[in-house]
């Protein structure tokens, strides 16, 4: 974070942190500024810094918009793996649209929990409960109608990276010793999302347990 002139300018490994969502959702959202109204940056010691305030604000408002939910079946096993003609019928659309999903997936887009190599082409499996909780994730764009309304959710985001990172710690104790890489592939089959979110979660809770320990004697 950087202050200049009484305002709060963070860089995207600040907005990463802040919001609990990755680099190529925040990319895209600034690619969309046109679009999306994302406000606009400045560079600070050569690299690209937001106004946290203000853009706070904007993620709130951009959260906040409506979406429409209603062709989405919400009935079945949620933990039955899908090939794409399922995820189709799920989502409620065209089985086509998740075979351009497997060549160019949306923001939030789940990795698959099995693949299965055909002759000229992989076939992604999917659960029923990870396409339930990414068509819910405001940030997936899924039924996007358009507009806004006025709100603040961003606590919402936050408190989605913030869980992440309590249950990246409760792994942390309980598996003393072992690899970031192993802590975090344990989450990912325990909750779901992949393993690149779990290690930011696991090395943002060993690195809040660093400067706790710092605290405690004084260092």
């Amino acid at each position: 974070m950087k202050s200049v002139d009484g305002r709060t300018w963070a860089s995207r490994e600040d907005l990463i942190e802040r919001s609990g969502y990755g680099v190529a959702t925040l990319k895209r959202l600034w690619r969309d500024r046109r679009t999306n109204g994302h406000p606009a940056d400045r560079v600070i010691d050569g690299y690209m810094h937001w106004d946290l305030e203000e853009w706070s604000e904007w993620l709130a408002r951009y959260l906040d918009r409506p979406r429409n939910l209603s062709g989405v079946d919400r009935s079945g096993d949620p933990d039955e793996q899908l090939p794409p003609a399922g995820q189709a019928r799920v989502l409620g659309v065209d089985p086509a649209r998740i075979t351009q999903y497997t060549k160019k997936p949306p923001p939030e887009w789940p990795d698959p929990v099995r693949v299965e190599e055909l002759r000229t082409r992989v076939r992604e499996y999917r659960t029923r409960a990870q396409l339930w909780a990414w068509v819910d994730d405001p940030l997936s764009g899924f039924g996007t109608k358009g507009g806004r309304t006025s709100g603040a959710v961003i606590k919402a985001a936050e408190a989605k990276a913030a869980a992440r990172v309590r249950l990246a710690a409760e792994a942390l104790a309980a598996m003393p010793g072992r690899k970031a890489d192993e802590v975090a592939a344990a989450l990912a089959a325990r909750h779901g999302q992949s393993e690149v979110t779990w290690k930011k979660a696991v090395t943002q809770a060993r690195k809040e347990a660093r400067q706790e320990a710092r605290k405690q004697t004084g260092a």
